[in-house]
């Protein structure tokens, strides 16, 4: 497959996000490819492979948790709550300026998506729901526990440890970060009324079940900066088996409650087709990241039509950068786009992951 993208496509032109300027529109999505050691340190395969891929206007890190609890929904993903992890994480960024690129890590804690066979520790969401899936575990498939629903009182050290973990990435030498709130994680199940059945001040109405991610949001950004601060949302995506109702009111609510923060970026997991998506983008007017979750044969003309229609300020990207570590330079050129290796993606070790081919072999 190949697409070619002119020096003057919409794409390739630079951005202004909050503190820092992309190079162009095409930003690397979050891809979690369990490589990290199995205490959430990140491992030199990952230093390796975000420097590859500099040339991406913006890299998204892969979602990096902000606690032992937070983690467990697949083995050997980062953390970010340790001096450890903090001390790796900045040979990962310090690699990525060296080629003149820009990051941000994703922040996120997963809910009750954990299993305690990976973070030994007991899963917690809003709700006590279980998510009817099976977690790959180190001993196999086995299903997710029932998780506990967190006590009112704990909810403000949740939100703590969200502020705590982006101070952690800015010290690091991270650029910024992009909290998690998508994807049937944490705090997308506090969103979604299938998840969340609360009847205190975190559930209920839209208002309230918007709530928490306001309030991380809120907290990261006094302590970081707004304009260091993306957010990821996924209005009716039903992943984690969280099958929304109501996909619309608390997303209403929570961007009306944010927008005068000056965020860096709103970063949507939508398709454009979707009716919430005129709904979400109408509420927006800082820089929006739209990912469609579609295949890679499919989205370029897409994407670099909405871009040009001003629809979209940039886009995400994920199995196409993994394949292609020099993708802005292939589509510059018209090269062919290398498909990714699915059978590799969450295996140990380099295959699938630091050995795609560039079109200018390193010596």
């Amino acid at each position: 497959m190949t697409f070619t993208l002119t020096d003057d496509s919409a794409l390739l032109q630079p951005i202004t996000i909050g503190a820092n300027t992309a190079r162009n529109r095409l930003f690397m999505a979050p891809l979690t490819r369990s490589r990290a050691q199995s205490d959430g340190t990140p491992s030199d395969l990952q230093v390796e492979y975000y420097a590859q891929r500099a040339s991406a206007g913006l890299i998204i890190t892969e979602a990096t948790a902000i606690s032992q609890v937070g983690n467990g929904a697949y083995v050997n993903t980062p953390g970010i709550y340790t001096d450890g992890h903090q001390e790796k994480w900045a040979e990962v960024a310090s690699a990525v300026h060296a080629q003149d690129g820009l990051m941000f890590m994703q922040i996120w804690h997963v809910g009750r998506m954990a299993h305690p066979d990976i973070n030994g520790a007991e899963s917690v969401a809003p709700s006590a729901i279980a998510a009817k899936m099976l977690a790959h575990t180190p001993g196999g498939k086995k299903p997710l526990p029932v998780p506990r629903a967190l006590d009112t009182d704990e909810i403000a050290g949740v939100v703590a440890q969200f502020r705590d973990a982006a101070r952690r990435a800015i010290d690091a030498g991270l650029d910024g970060v992009e909290i998690h709130s998508a994807n049937g994680y944490l705090l997308h199940q506090f969103l979604a009324d299938a998840t969340n059945t609360r009847t205190d001040r975190y559930g209920g109405t839209a208002e309230n079940r918007a709530r928490l991610t306001a309030e991380v949001v809120e907290a990261v950004a006094a302590e970081i900066g707004a304009d260091r601060v993306g957010l990821r949302i996924s209005p009716g995506n039903g992943a984690g088996d969280v099958n929304e109702v109501d996909t619309v009111s608390a997303y209403e609510a929570l961007l009306e409650r944010i927008s005068s923060l000056g965020l860096a970026y709103l970063h949507v997991l939508i398709n454009p087709d979707a009716p919430e998506f005129g709904i979400v983008r109408a509420l927006w007017s800082g820089p929006f990241v739209l990912n469609t979750g579609r295949e890679v044969e499919t989205s370029f003309c897409e994407l670099e039509n909405l871009a040009d229609w001003g629809a979209i300020s940039a886009a995400a990207v994920g199995r196409a950068y993994l394949a292609n570590p020099d993708l802005i330079d292939r589509l510059r050129t018209g090269a062919e786009l290398t498909e990714p290796d699915v059978a590799t993606f969450y295996s140990p070790g380099p295959a699938g992951y630091v050995d795609y081919p560039t079109l200018a072999p390193t010596a």
